[in-house]
């Protein structure tokens, strides 16, 4: 067994899976063990619609395996809406959710934890600010956009986030179950609006910087997600301006 300290003795990790046959069997046998250090803990996988063999492979990696659950769905709908059906099936008081290559490894994790005892209720991942690690960078256009999409983001919301995509945050269960049954945005767009939900109801949310690493093979695609993601700001006014988003 991998020792973990400091670490939340109760957890749903929820993990978004699309199209993900490469990179989920490297992660598996991490996975098992952090579940063998953890008696209380949880893994929530949601296979997106992929179209290759994920569901496949899970069904069969985790079928002896009782904290380890996959929901699954025949059309993609996007890591918003995948997320939202993890937080829906999450029973742990503490809900992560994380990108199955763990570009923010687990063992950042930690540093979240005074932040929940000093009562925030939502803790973000952010790799712009300093003491954050950017192990491998993404490529120029790709950074030059996020800060971009941030700007916007903060100006459009009227937030001051300095990360809204880092795919790595923490919730406090009741915070994550109120704030994504509200959600509408189902693609990229989602975690500024769940950053956006977050802030109206007066929810306490922290940044912190944590090492990340860029892997190459990310799901996204950057002409259409980006274009998508910007109209998802308009979007969230709209939604907000005429009602969907009231407590």
């Amino acid at each position: 067994m991998i020792e973990f300290l400091n670490y939340p003795r109760y957890l749903s990790l929820v993990i978004p899976l699309y199209n993900e046959s490469e990179r989920f069997p490297e992660q598996f046998n991490f996975l098992k063990k952090l579940l063998e250090s953890h008696l209380n803990w949880e893994i929530i996988f949601i296979n997106d619609g992929s179209i290759d063999k994920t569901f496949e492979l899970v069904q069969a990696k985790i079928k002896d395996i009782k904290r380890m659950k996959v929901i699954s769905y025949n059309e993609n709908q996007g890591k918003g809406y995948a997320i939202k059906m993890g937080v829906k099936a999450a029973k742990s008081e503490l809900i992560l959710f994380s990108d199955v290559d763990f570009s923010t490894p687990i063992t950042e994790l930690p540093l979240f934890m005074p932040f929940i005892k000093n009562n925030a209720d939502i803790i973000i991942g952010t790799r712009k600010v300093q003491g954050a690690t950017i192990n491998r960078h993404q490529s120029y256009i790709r950074e030059w956009l996020g800060r971009r999409f941030t700007n916007l983001s903060n100006t459009i919301l009227g937030l001051d986030i300095s990360d809204f995509t880092c795919g790595y945050k923490l919730f406090k269960k009741d915070i994550a179950k109120k704030v994504f049954s509200k959600s509408k945005i189902k693609r990229w767009g989602f975690d500024s609006e769940i950053l956006y939900l977050a802030n109206k109801y007066n929810y306490k949310i922290v940044e912190v910087p944590v090492n990340w690493k860029n892997d190459p093979r990310t799901k996204v695609n950057l002409t259409k997600d980006i274009i998508r993601s910007l109209s998802d700001l308009i979007k969230i006014r709209w939604y907000d301006a005429v009602g969907k988003y009231e407590k």
